[in-house]
């Protein structure tokens, strides 16, 4: 489906946000942001770059850095999530519906729908544990990306203000608190139309920035996506990030129709007509979310407090069929995975500047405390309509009320010993408590188990960074630390850990890492950081497709290195390119469920790497293009062995030849894009961006996975199902034009 990508029929209302415009326009004729002319165009000349170039001396590793506000704004990204990309080494990508969390990649990692990734949206923790449908699960579309002012992002477990799903890498995205009031209006392929009304004004000491999205989107699908999405954000702030503060309300809804990932049979034997096709058209999601969140920076002493406070509402359905007719050979395995979560909570921190001797030092202690009451379950139904949870097998089915509190304290001290010698040491203490009521016990214990119970644990982790500053243009790194990530409650008290390898299913995953690593800057103009790192994990996430859910693996362990770059070549030209190659492993064999053994982590990637020209300030121009890469990967997690081909397919196989699976190693394939924003401002007013993605029309997967299902047809023959490579196709070359009034 190609061709014929303008299609009709969106349904968003330009109305609410034009009214917030022209209110807006209205009311603060004279408070457009303090830096624009009447084109919109920036009076202040700002490199992309700037930032970067002035961490020496400031930072603590070589895996952790800044993404200017006007980098985020020149990226040429076609979803909220993939302004991410801006992160070195980090790919974001999809295989199912837009309205689903995205798939995250890093440093060898699958990070699936964002374990392992601890993100933070203006304060507030976005990482979901316990949830429907990935542990850490991170939906990002409620991000309006022109409202971000910057990204702080870091990598291993070396910092001790980094806590749950932070040990691979943690990212901060900080709001805007003005924005010139505008509107803007665009369409595209695929029935792409979006809606954007934005401003700020005075009031009283502060300003109130709002704004209102509206969008819809099809994609290429045979069976359109039909995603609708509405954002909403309000925010007063009053001073800056030393003396001041900030409170933000956000509301979001979204419904959509999925495409998931589809086995090649299906393809091969035209099942569906091409790789935009589905098995199930009724698959698809709802969800919505608010918060209320504050943050204050206060001047206490000779020190600085800092810290913030946050209410969430998150409620989400969905509805996947993975695995086809394996479970139901009558109504098929369609899922209802939902949650109804309430999420509170805060933090508090204190930097000190001491002076012992000679010996300058920053001294700061920090806490936090969280607490997560949801409704979280997993129910069969068919076309949407609810099946009864005792037509399906004990484990298809779950409906629990989970109640969780984690709470962390942490200290670190930053030493400046020698003009070429600092020291940043640090330890953090984290407990969870979590308690599952199984509204489904009785079921669950005819197959022996139950979610039910109540853990709790505690986890002290050290960390420790020395940096070396040979000359001022010159710093070297050796960093280590523990952290951890949590694991879903429900998975826990089950405690299947025998086949882990563990003694028991760990609720607070150790991790331990190691880095060694540079920053270099040549001249002002061009900056360098390498990093050599390793990282062992007790418990390795991993995604089950048999139950579309994440679930504790083994103990793993990687290393690898990153390589990034960034030359201002002109004053209105910068370069950034990023490169990161990885050796993944599980420390002991793995029975992936297909017949498969080994020691290959499945779905992490070897090689992440991209590549990006940002114009800005040529005169009315700017823009970016960027190429991402992401590489090949293992699919399985080694070759089929006997022994697991029998374990995996007991009604039909005793050894490899008899099994419905591929004899040896199945591995998925990457991706390269090249993704173009241009813009143009003209001198009344109205500005102009044209996007221009996947402009090669590069056909491949944007997500591949190696798993058992079953079609219809297959009933008979396959009473156990085939393993097969399933995938969700990357968009085809695709365009967009955006019209933006500022006033």
């Amino acid at each position: 489906m190609d061709e014929n990508p303008w299609r009709r029929g969106a349904r968003v209302s330009v109305a609410a946000p034009c009214a917030l415009a022209v209110a807006l326009a209205t009311l603060t004729p004279g408070h457009a942001a303090a830096n624009a002319d009447a084109s919109g165009e920036s009076l202040e000349t700002i490199t992309v770059s700037a930032q970067r170039l002035e961490l020496l001396g400031t930072v603590s590793s070589a895996s952790e850095g800044v993404v200017a506000q006007q980098e985020i704004q020149l990226a040429p990204a076609y979803r909220p999530g993939q302004i991410l990309e801006t992160v070195p080494g980090l790919i974001v990508t999809l295989h199912s519906g837009e309205g689903k969390a995205n798939q995250y990649l890093m440093r060898g990692y699958n990070l699936d729908h964002g374990t392992d990734l601890a993100t933070v949206v203006d304060g507030m923790p976005i990482n979901q544990p316990t949830h429907a449908h990935g542990q850490g699960y991170t939906d990002l579309n409620f991000v309006i990306p022109e409202l971000l002012d910057g990204i702080r992002y870091t990598k291993g477990p070396y910092y001790a203000e980094v806590g749950d799903f932070g040990s691979v890498g943690s990212v901060r995205l900080q709001y805007r608190d003005e924005i010139p009031t505008q509107i803007g209006v665009g369409a595209g392929t695929f029935d792409f139309r979006r809606v954007l009304a934005a401003g700020s004004m005075q009031l009283g000491a502060g300003r109130l920035l709002a704004a209102l999205e509206g969008q819809h989107y099809d994609g290429p699908f045979l069976t359109p996506d039909d995603a609708r999405k509405a954002n909403a954000v309000l925010r007063y702030s009053d001073g800056d990030e030393r003396q001041g503060l900030s409170l933000t309300a956000m509301y979001y809804h979204q419904s959509w129709t999925n495409t998931t990932d589809i086995p090649m049979r299906a393809i091969d034997a035209g099942v569906v007509p091409d790789r935009f096709g589905t098995l199930d058209p009724t698959d698809g999601g709802r969800a919505q979310r608010a918060s209320l969140s504050a943050q204050f920076h206060e001047a206490a002493g000779s020190g600085q407090l800092a810290g913030g406070a946050w209410f969430i509402y998150n409620q989400l359905d969905l509805y996947n069929n993975f695995t086809h007719y394996l479970v139901d050979p009558v109504h098929g395995d369609q899922e209802h995975q939902f949650e109804n979560r309430h999420v509170g909570g805060g933090s508090a921190a204190y930097t000190l500047p001491v002076l012992l001797g000679p010996v300058a030092n920053e001294i700061g202690l920090g806490a936090l405390a969280r607490y997560d009451s949801l409704a979280v379950g997993r129910l069969p139904s068919a076309a949407r309509a609810p099946l009864p949870p005792q037509a399906d097998a004990p484990s298809f089915s779950n409906s629990d009320q989970v109640y969780l509190f984690s709470g962390a304290l942490y200290g670190q001290a930053t030493s400046r010993w020698t003009p070429w010698f600092r020291s940043v040491l640090g330890v953090r203490a984290d407990y969870q408590h979590g308690t599952d009521i199984d509204y489904l016990a009785a079921l669950h214990e005819s197959a022996g188990y139950t979610n039910g119970g109540t853990k709790s644990q505690t986890l002290v982790q050290p960390k420790a960074s020395f940096i070396f500053t040979v000359n001022p243009a010159l710093e070297f790194y050796l960093s280590g630390g523990e952290g951890f990530h949590s694991a879903d409650l429900r998975g826990v008290n089950q405690d299947r850990s025998v086949d882990l390898g563990l003694p028991n299913t760990p609720l607070l995953a150790a991790q331990w890492g190691e880095e060694i690593g540079l920053r270099a800057q040549a001249r002002r103009a061009l900056a360098v950081t390498f990093a050599l790192y390793n990282l062992w994990q007790q418990s390795e996430t991993i995604l089950n497709p048999d139950v579309g859910q994440d679930t504790a693996g083994p103990p793993s362990k990687r290393y690898g290195f990153e390589l990034n770059a960034t030359w201002q070549m002109r004053e209105w030209l910068e370069f950034y390119g990023s490169v990161s190659a990885n050796h993944t492993r599980f420390t002991r064999p793995f029975d992936d469920g297909t017949g498969h053994l080994g020691t290959y982590i499945t779905d992490a990637p070897a090689v992440t790497g991209s590549l990006a020209l940002y114009l800005t300030g040529l005169g009315p121009w700017s823009g970016g293009l960027e190429y991402r890469y992401l590489g090949d990967y293992p699919l399985s997690s080694g070759p089929c062995v006997d022994a697991a081909a029998a374990r995996d397919f007991p009604h039909v196989a005793t050894s490899c030849a008899q099994a419905p699976t591929a004899p040896g190693q199945v591995n998925g394939h990457g991706f390269g894009q090249l993704n173009l924003d241009a813009r143009y401002a003209f001198r009344s007013g109205w500005n102009a961006a044209l996007g221009v993605y996947n402009l090669l029309n590069t056909h491949a997967p944007a997500a591949q996975f190696w798993y058992v299902d079953r079609l219809q047809s297959e009933a008979g023959a396959f009473p156990d199902g085939r393993a097969d490579v399933h995938q969700h196709p990357l968009e085809p070359l695709m365009a967009r034009l955006t019209l933006v009034r500022v006033f």
